[in-house]
């Protein structure tokens, strides 16, 4: 699917959802049933993908828009969770951003984000996490209108506590409750008196490029495959092979970046990856905290997206973390200097004056 500067997809990444073909194809080891049945569900996907959009384009109609934020506190960096790393930074975003579209008498949908991993679950029921259960209990309060979680910029925050790798009847009644202390920071906020939009939508997409460190030979892949396992074992077999069939491995990704522009009351920033925290915090601090909404997680998940804070500190989402996307190496410390640099870029196209 083509995405323009009018179109973006916002995945929640949740841990107890189908798998698709082109999304972390390292993580699992599958038989060719489970392949088949991966694959038949994706085709679907993109079916439905093109469905509901077609549906929703042939169905527009005039609407008011409004804006406006909450708080909801269960998000907490989840780094500092980790043996070792109680001194890392605890950075968190508990924003709740709300976006209402109303039409005279009724609400007819609000789409709301939250910076944090959807992951109170963890297993094989197929859930919405705490985001399915907080539109499920809003569209409960707003009988006729349509709940939309976006995933904002939540890489290096979870909701704690929770139990891990559990769907038991604890484990989802907590994220349950997660999903209320939401829905209820959206329901507050909704029946505030909320900012109207005005004015022209003005939308725009651009790309820059995040640059790897240097990564190992293919002499020092080929010697220490034999000593590898699982799904570190699938990532070495899959640097190896990038070096056969390609002669080396890629020292970048593409990075798209969109941000769109409600009149001159709100600007809705979206990148791409499992971005950390810092870029939500930088980008609100920069173009207005009241005014600003950034959301990661969009149109592709080409990885963990550290900031400089997280790169320098390493771990999880700073570095080990890349492995698992296909990447050779870590990205260089220019990261967060390249997405910014390109933010303020967009920006700038989309600003009008007051």
């Amino acid at each position: 699917m083509r995405i323009n500067n009018n179109l973006s997809l916002n995945y929640s990444h949740n841990h107890s959802c189908p798998v698709t073909e082109d999304v972390l194809w390292l993580y699992y080891e599958l038989s060719p049933e489970e392949v088949a049945a991966r694959d038949r569900y994706t085709a679907r996907l993109y079916d439905q993908y093109e469905e509901v959009i077609g549906k929703a384009m042939a169905a527009m109609a005039p609407a008011e828009l409004s804006f406006d934020q909450g708080l909801a506190g269960f998000a907490v960096n989840r780094r500092r969770s980790r043996p070792g790393c109680r001194g890392f930074g605890g950075q968190v975003d508990q924003d709740v951003p709300v976006l209402a579209v109303s039409v005279p008498g009724a609400v007819k949908a609000m789409a709301f984000g939250y910076s944090c991993h959807t992951t109170a679950l963890s297993g094989r029921t197929i859930s919405g996490d705490y985001a399915g259960f907080a539109q499920l209990e809003l569209e409960k309060i707003f009988p006729g209108a349509v709940a939309m979680f976006v995933q904002n910029c939540g890489g290096d925050a979870n909701p704690l506590p929770r139990i891990m790798g559990s769907n038991d009847d604890p484990s989802i009644q907590l994220t349950e409750m997660y999903g209320k202390i939401l829905a209820e920071s959206v329901r507050q906020v909704m029946r505030g008196k909320m900012l109207p939009l005005t004015g022209p939508i003005t939308a725009v997409m651009g790309e820059t490029e995040l640059f790897f460190k240097t990564g190992p030979t293919l002499e020092q892949l080929q010697q220490r495959l034999p000593q590898e396992s699982g799904m570190k074992k699938r990532e070495t077999e899959h640097l190896i092979n990038e070096y056969q069939t390609k002669g080396e491995l890629r020292d970048r990704v593409p990075y798209p970046i969109q941000v769109w522009r409600f009149g001159n009351q709100l600007t809705f920033i979206a990148l791409t990856g499992e971005t950390v925290v810092d870029y939500s915090l930088r980008f609100k601090g920069t173009y207005g905290w009241d005014t600003t909404w950034v959301a990661g997680y969009n149109n592709d998940l080409l990885s963990y997206v550290p900031s400089l804070r997280v790169l320098k500190e390493g771990s999880y989402e700073g570095a080990t973390g890349i492995y698992e996307y296909g990447h050779r190496a870590t990205y260089t410390e220019t990261v967060e200097d390249q997405i910014a640099t390109k933010v303020a870029e967009l920006v700038s196209k989309v600003s009008q004056p007051k």
